[in-house]
C-alpha cells in the first residue's frame, strides 16, 4: 500500500512517515514545494537506513494521486481548509485521515475549535460525504514518533461517520505497533482533539516527572 501524507515534511508527518516505513508501507511525503518533500524524503530514506519500504516526496496533488486509498493530513490548522481545498479534486475513492488538532494561535495549550466542532468535522463539511474523514494520531508526540528506538507510547482513538473507513484507518494504525480503539463519529474528535493541549500543558510542565505523553486505555483489573 501507499500512503500519501500530506505536510509530510513538518515533525508529525516525518514521524509518521518512518513509522509506516519502518513497518513495510510505502509513503509519499506532500509539500507545498515539492523539491522540498523530495529532499525531506531522501533524509528520511537515509534514517531508516535500508529497513522497511521507500519514501518518496513530491508536491500535494501528486502525492494525493499516488496514493492507494489512505491520505494522512498532517498541516498546521492554520493551513487545514486552504490544503483540502487544493487536493480535494483528487480525493475521490480515498480516505482522508485528518490528525489536525485547532491548536490556538494565541496558547498552544488551549484549542481554538472551529463553527463546525472540530478539525475532522470541518474536513468532513469541506469535502462532503462522498469522501470519508476520518480523525485519528491526534495525540502522539512528534518526538516520540521521530524517535524510533522508543515504542510508541499511546493508544489511538479513532473516529468518524463512515465504519467501515474507520475500520480500515484501525487497521492501518494498528501496523505502527499501538492499539487502536473505535471512538464512534466524527462529533467525538471534539473531544479527542482537546485532549492534545491537555497533553502539550503536561509534557511542557516542571510539575510532573515526564514529558511526551500519551493516551491509555487501561482495562480493569477485575
Amino acid at each position: 500500500m501507499t500512503i500519501a501524507i500530506i505536510g509530510g515534511t513538518g515533525p508529525q508527518g516525518q514521524g509518521l512517515a518512518l513509522r509506516f516505513a519502518l513497518a513495510g508501507e510505502t509513503v509519499v511525503l506532500g509539500s507545498r514545494d515539492g523539491r522540498r518533500g523530495a529532499e525531506i524524503a531522501a533524509e528520511l530514506n537515509e534514517r531508516r537506513g535500508g529497513i522497511g519500504a521507500e519514501i518518496s516526496g513530491c508536491d500535494n496533488v501528486s502525492a494525493v494521486r499516488q496514493a492507494d486509498e489512505m491520505v494522512i493530513l498532517a498541516v498546521p490548522f492554520s493551513a487545514h481548509n486552504m490544503t483540502l481545498e487544493s487536493i480535494k479534486a483528487e480525493l475521490a475513492g480515498k480516505i482522508l485521515i485528518d490528525i489536525v488538532v485547532p491548536l490556538s494561535a494565541a496558547d498552544p495549550k488551549l484549542v481554538d475549535m472551529p463553527p463546525e466542532g472540530s478539525a475532522t468535522e470541518a474536513a468532513q463539511t469541506l469535502l462532503g460525504d462522498a469522501i470519508p474523514v476520518i480523525g485519528a494520531l491526534h495525540n502522539v508526540s512528534a518526538t516520540t514518533l521521530n524517535t524510533l528506538e522508543w515504542t510508541i507510547n499511546c493508544d489511538i482513538l479513532v473516529c468518524g461517520n463512515d465504519l467501515a473507513a474507520r475500520q480500515k484507518v484501525m487497521a492501518l494504525c494498528d501496523k505502527l505497533g499501538v492499539t487502536s480503539y473505535n471512538a464512534g463519529p466524527a462529533q467525538s474528535a471534539r473531544c479527542i482533539e482537546a485532549l492534545t493541549p491537555i497533553l502539550i500543558r503536561f509534557n511542557i510542565s516542571k510539575a510532573v516527572p515526564f514529558s511526551h505523553a500519551g493516551i491509555k486505555i487501561w482495562a480493569p483489573s477485575h
